[in-house]
């Protein structure tokens, strides 16, 4: 018997559905954190009443079928036919028959993810269920959290996929039956799928799409060996494999006919040939270097999703920034490190803290500024606003310090195509990461949660110094990259 899940993963990949089957289960850390029970919460919103059958793990797929004889609600009922098993959020009986309401935990259900619909809804066909008509049940994007709760405003009923500007129009129910299909092939070729040999690996888009296959590596091992120099690390080259097939196997030597003109290909191909595989546009350096102005403060943020917003003024889906890490370098050379982190909703003391930490004069810097810091201290300001334009003010004067690179303003080959703090930090006489508790952004994500979650846990102060070391560190690394840019340019900042 097959899930949803286990479909997704054969059409996308028959060697990726016959490794999950065959791997360890792992422990599931959603990105998204979602401390309430959503279908709880969703059936508050549908005034879920009368006689209810509520499905659970492990359930016969009989029992939710008898369950349709008398129960008024149905909620995680399980169905199964022709060897696939489904959950079905809500189904409602009414004087004209049943309605399917699908759960959807995000705000805007596009029809990007039909697999998942026409599944259930060929299942259903299959155990004589054909819903007269078909809602998506999700999160509201313009509900603000008031001192409590409020599930009517929570979620939206929608008869509608949205399109790409987030705007109702596809119905629902014509679009799932429209794309239905019927599974029973693609059951039966999974079936030969785990009984015959293991399937070779083969390169697309879904192996490095959005997120990397966590088998890549063991897929292609080959590639961990490949040169830091090798035409496989060339960014966004649609034909990097046909140019390393074609003997082209170093950066350098790119046709750049099959190139896509971007800048950091540019980079790439000089930083080859140049004999000490560095590649720096000096003009563009400089002119990023003045527009940086001592004292330095380097700056990083961590935050946590929630799906619902647990405190008031937040949304669905809002960020809440427990820790941020400084360290402000002067320009005689001297350097001074401040941490602050929270538990729980701190933000008003934090963005106080944030203002009496970070000097009133020179550049902020940080990482990806626009993407994070930036809209972590815009988020700060318009939420306080006798403290808006103090905040403001840090923002007027934040640098990117990914802009030379991401610009193809500077490339060393030993990047690989990359260039995360880490990746940097890699390249210097420092050692960086290596030594910590916590390794990623999301590791420390967890950490976070388990003192969030609960006051009684073991090592609580070695998970504070821990989260403590991990945020430092990004701050610190920023400072090692920085000076590095400053050696490499030809003059010092003025």
């Amino acid at each position: 018997m097959y899930h949803i899940t286990d479909t997704k993963k054969y059409i996308r990949c028959p060697r990726l559905f016959v490794l999950e089957t065959q791997a360890e289960k792992q422990e599931y850390r959603p990105y998204v954190r979602l401390d309430e029970e959503i279908t709880a919460l969703a059936a508050e919103k549908l005034h879920v009443s009368g006689e209810i059958f509520t499905g659970a793990r492990g359930d016969e797929s009989q029992k939710a079928v008898n369950a349709l004889e008398t129960a008024d609600w149905l909620i995680k009922a399980r169905f199964e036919y022709g060897g696939l098993r489904i959950k079905v959020p809500f189904l409602h009986r009414t004087e004209e028959g049943w309605e399917i309401y699908f759960l959807f935990a995000g705000l805007y259900p596009h029809a990007n993810d039909m697999h998942f619909y026409t599944s259930t809804a060929w299942v259903l066909k299959g155990c004589g269920i054909e819903p007269v008509k078909w809602h998506v049940i999700h999160l509201n994007a313009d509900y603000v959290r008031g001192q409590q709760l409020d599930t009517e405003e929570l979620f939206i009923i929608s008869d509608s996929f949205y399109n790409s500007s987030n705007n109702p129009t596809k119905p629902v129910k014509e679009t799932i039956e429209e794309a239905m299909r019927d599974m029973t092939g693609t059951i039966a070729a999974m079936d030969q799928c785990l009984e015959n040999e293991m399937p070779a690996p083969v390169r697309t888009q879904n192996c490095t799409g959005r997120q990397k296959c966590r088998h890549y590596s063991e897929c292609f091992p080959n590639e961990k060996q490949e040169d830091d120099n090798s035409i496989l690390t060339l960014i966004g080259a649609r034909y990097r494999y046909e140019m390393k097939k074609n003997g082209m196997t170093r950066l350098g030597q790119a046709e750049l006919k099959l190139l896509e003109g971007t800048r950091q290909q540019y980079a790439q191909v000089m930083a080859d040939r140049n004999a000490d595989g560095l590649f720096v546009d000096r003009a563009a350096l400089r002119a990023w270097l003045d527009s940086v102005t001592f004292p330095v403060t380097f700056l990083d943020f961590e935050w946590e999703r929630f799906a619902v917003p647990p405190y008031k003024g937040m949304k669905p889906y809002d960020v809440l920034p427990f820790e941020y890490s400084i360290d402000i370098l002067y320009e005689d050379g001297k350097r001074d490190h401040k941490v602050y982190l929270s538990v729980g909703d701190d933000r008003r003391e934090m963005a106080e803290q944030l203002i009496r930490d970070i000097p009133k004069e020179g550049s902020v810097v940080a990482y990806n500024a626009e993407g994070a810091e930036k809209i972590r201290i815009r988020e700060l300001a318009d939420l306080y606003e006798d403290l808006h334009d103090d905040l403001m003010a840090m923002n007027e004067r934040m640098e990117d310090l990914q802009l030379p690179f991401e610009s193809g303003t500077v490339y060393d080959v030993r990047m690989r195509g990359q260039w995360s703090l880490k990746i940097l930090m890699s390249m210097m006489d420092d050692p960086g990461y290596h030594d910590l508790d916590i390794q990623q952004g999301m590791d420390a994500v967890f950490e976070w949660r388990h003192l969030d979650l609960s006051e009684d846990i073991e090592n609580r102060e070695q998970i504070i110094e821990n989260l403590k070391a991990y945020c430092g560190m990004d701050s610190y690394a920023m400072t090692v990259v920085f000076e590095w840019l400053r050696r490499i340019d030809s003059s010092p900042i003025e």
